[in-house]
């Protein structure tokens, strides 16, 4: 994507989106609600218009998707299966849209750990085992990009790992790359290789994730009952820098050219009392939460 821009009437809400992703990535788009990360993924689809920009998938302008014949797929959030048909129903059906179908329904039932369910209607399906299905559908064949929109609504703890593990699994045997648009940043830390943070319509950060995290890097947080004296000693140490009060016992900062040891030593002989001191680990939801500070989840 190159400048996309996308208003509704004359409400702006892409502000010139510049995304890549890399082949055989799996790519996180992770954004506020009301940032625009479906839009983009459905502008990306040719689901929806766009104003300025380009966009190519695979070599494709979106009106071209079709001439993949199955090489991209998507999943959004609410599954899209008939209510009336059972589980096979719904795969034979999709193998028979399918252009190279290259997997058995059994097969993809196996893989997505619903084969007990062959018999079941959807409608009978818990939200969880609905997705499941929906995904199943899109693994009929190898496509080379999968999108998935809130991949993780309506699992439980075991289905999400399944779905992660699928995730890592497909990637490393098949190379297929996926883009997966969602707020459960935990879960895209664990499969993610790249993620672009989307804020007020504008691509704020992208990149290898080790990379954007390791830019990012650690936290200390320090507990005091003198964090006025700490904040006066500190804010004139260059060995200290992102120096913030989070209350009015406890001061955030990150340490260079210094260790916790040192710091504690320091505030010590200054008379500083430390209750405790505690490293907060770079975190993809830490970094998000300083890219978009101030924002409603």
């Amino acid at each position: 994507m190159r400048g996309l821009r996308k208003r509704y009437g004359g409400v702006a809400v892409l502000h010139g989106v510049d995304l890549e992703l890399p082949a055989e990535a799996v790519f996180g788009l992770v954004g506020l609600n009301g940032s625009g990360k479906t839009t983009t993924i459905e502008c990306a689809l040719g689901l929806q218009g766009f104003q300025e920009g380009e966009v190519s998938v695979l070599g494709r302008s979106p009106a071209e998707l079709f001439r993949l014949q199955g090489d991209v797929v998507a999943i959004f959030d609410s599954p899209s299966v008939p209510p009336h048909l059972t589980v096979r129903q719904c795969l034979e059906h999709a193998r028979l849209l399918c252009p190279r179908p290259r997997r058995s329904c059994a097969g993809v039932e196996r893989l997505l750990g619903i084969e007990n369910y062959t018999r079941y209607r959807i409608r009978q399906l818990s939200l969880g085992n609905r997705r499941r299905v929906s995904i199943a559908q899109a693994l009929l064949g190898e496509p080379r990009l999968i999108l998935l929109d809130e991949p993780f609504n309506g699992l439980d703890a075991g289905g999400v790992d399944q779905v992660l593990d699928l995730i890592a699994d497909l990637n490393r045997e098949t190379g297929a790359s996926f883009l997966l648009s969602s707020h459960q940043l935990p879960y895209l830390e664990r499969v993610c290789s790249h993620v672009a943070v989307l804020h007020e319509g504008r691509i704020a950060a992208s990149g290898g994730l080790r990379d954007l995290l390791a830019d990012s890097g650690s936290r200390i947080v320090l507990h005091s009952t003198q964090t006025g004296l700490a904040l006066q000693l500190l804010e004139q140490d260059s060995r200290v820098t992102d120096l913030e009060q989070l209350s009015s016992t406890h001061l955030k900062m990150r340490l260079r050219e210094w260790n916790s040891e040192q710091l504690v030593s320091f505030l010590v002989e200054h008379e500083v009392p430390v209750c405790e001191l505690i490293r907060q680990r770079a975190s993809l939801d830490n970094f998000f939460r300083e890219l978009t500070a101030g924002g409603d989840s």
